[in-house]
């Protein structure tokens, strides 16, 4: 995978084999491991107020995304996240 940009639409395959427009909404590197946070593309495309949402990736070595099943880590990514979106 190249660097991608925030604001670019990725497709992933979702736990049913099912196409999945989602759109990168930031990076964040923590703790030497890299993270991305994605939305439904549809979702964000929608000019509505209304909460949308939003999914936290680790990006693995090989440069796949891959869903932090570790609840300590995915605190510490949603911390982190909530806490660069503040600034």
């Amino acid at each position: 995978m190249d660097k991608i940009e925030v604001g670019e639409i990725l497709t992933l395959m979702d736990e049913n084999d099912k196409e999945q427009k989602m759109e990168l909404l930031g990076t964040l590197i923590l703790e030497g491991k890299e993270y991305v946070a994605v939305g439904f593309a549809e979702e964000l495309q929608e000019e509505s107020e209304e909460d949308f949402d939003v999914f936290l990736l680790r990006v693995d070595g090989d440069e796949q995304l891959s869903v932090i099943e570790n609840d300590e880590e995915f605190e510490k990514v949603s911390a982190a996240f909530e806490e660069a979106r503040e600034e």
